[in-house]
């Protein structure tokens, strides 16, 4: 039987972009969680028990609770803190705005990356259909990063954090192209993510949880803006 932990237990994979938003907004409202890295293919039996679905990330609150989906685990994490107004509580029509923004990436605009990164892999001669496809949605952004130097506006939201590692993926698919493409702002707001000590830390590599059994608190020393 496994013992109630002191701390919630976030089990995590590397570089996955939906355990990554979930760790950044962790990071970022100051929450504290024990972090269990793991490998797809070789699953915890807890992790499995309390989530069947076998995929991260995955978030077990002391009272047994668990939440399944990278955005719960989000509006957990802000949920139980948020001084810096990551989810825009001062103006209801903004969040909607903001979370009807994440679901159109969550949706259609991941399943276009999807198939732009399968074309690479594969060499297949779509490639460029369907980069124009993606491009569809860079260019909401774009617009977006025109205005104010985050997507919402002049401060972070979630929609940043659960936007960004997906724009990560993008920017390495066809390297050179990206870094030559008309997107500048998109460019400045990502690789200011990716220059911070928050991505830096959120990104540390840590052993994983079945090799080693480490007892890893992840959490930031105070809550970020």
């Amino acid at each position: 039987m496994n013992k109630p932990s002191p701390l919630p237990v976030l089990y995590s994979l590397r570089n996955c972009p939906y355990a990554m938003r979930a760790r950044m907004a962790i990071y970022v409202s100051g929450q504290a969680v024990l972090l269990r890295d793991i490998v797809l293919s070789d699953k915890p039996a807890h992790m499995l028990q309390v989530s069947p679905k076998g995929t991260v990330p995955v978030l077990v609150l002391q009272n047994g609770e668990t939440l399944e989906q990278s955005l719960e685990i989000m509006m957990w994490a802000f949920g139980q803190s948020d001084p810096s107004n990551y989810l825009i509580s001062d103006g209801p029509n903004t969040r909607a705005e903001m979370l009807s923004l994440v679901d159109l990436f969550d949706t259609e605009f991941k399943l276009c990356l999807e198939k732009y990164r399968s074309a690479k892999r594969y060499h297949d001669e779509s490639l460029l259909a369907h980069r124009l496809a993606c491009e569809h949605y860079l260019q909401v952004l774009e617009r977006k990063l025109s205005q104010h130097p985050y997507l919402m506006s002049d401060k972070p939201s979630l929609a940043d954090l659960a936007i960004v590692p997906f724009i990560r993926q993008l920017a390495r698919v066809e390297r050179q192209w990206y870094l030559q493409s008309p997107y500048p702002n998109i460019r400045k707001w990502l690789n200011g993510y990716l220059q911070s000590q928050m991505f830096s830390k959120v990104m540390t590599k840590y052993p994983l949880w079945l090799t080693a059994k480490s007892l890893i608190v992840f959490a930031a020393d105070k809550p970020l803006s």
